[in-house]
């Protein structure tokens, strides 16, 4: 990984405070969306340890994932997938093949959907999305991929702050873990 994207993405990221009533501090990563050179080197950074296993598709998860999954899909010269939860927007038209997430690291169950003629057969699929705490929206994206026929070749992430265990379970990769990010 670039050290230089490492440190920009380090420098540019920020713990807030939600406010009354919130019982942890929540991350601020629009740093990154606003700096031209890391929002540009973000895709190939993220798709980089995966180009020997040659995607056909990016996913991601809405809503961060329609800002990093286009940068992955254009550095890989592929198309993009979104999986959409409800209440992001309108949901695709057409058949539609769901998955429900396994508790999430605030205890919520999460639907994701993927439009039947976006993924098929033959897809080798790269998840893409912004943090990777539980990896509960990874499996659910992995299952989707597998109800569909396609099969996922791992998932990049900016950070993973998953259990190295999960991260190589669910062929993880991220550009920061916890340790990298300020305390």
């Amino acid at each position: 990984m670039p050290t230089e994207l490492t440190r920009r993405l380090v420098e540019l990221f920020d713990w807030v405070d939600p406010g009354p009533g919130a019982s942890h501090l929540v991350s601020d990563t629009s740093g990154w969306w606003r700096d031209a050179a890391t929002l540009a080197a973000l895709g190939p950074a993220l798709v980089a340890p995966f180009r020997a296993t040659r995607p056909t598709v990016i996913l991601s998860p809405a809503v961060t994932g329609l800002l990093l999954g286009p940068l992955a899909a254009t550095a890989l010269g592929v198309g993009f997938v979104v999986a959409h939860k409800p209440g992001d927007g309108r949901l695709p038209t057409g058949p539609l093949t769901w998955a429900r997430s396994s508790p999430d690291f605030r205890g919520r169950r999460v639907d994701l959907a993927v439009r039947d003629r976006s993924l098929g057969p033959g897809d080798r699929v790269l998840v893409v999305d912004d943090w990777v705490d539980t990896a509960a929206q990874v499996r659910a994206s992995y299952e989707i991929c597998s109800a569909r026929g396609a099969e996922p070749v791992g998932t990049a992430a900016v950070v993973a702050t998953c259990p190295p265990a999960v991260a190589a379970d669910l062929r993880i990769t991220a550009l920061l873990t916890s340790s990298d990010l300020p305390s």
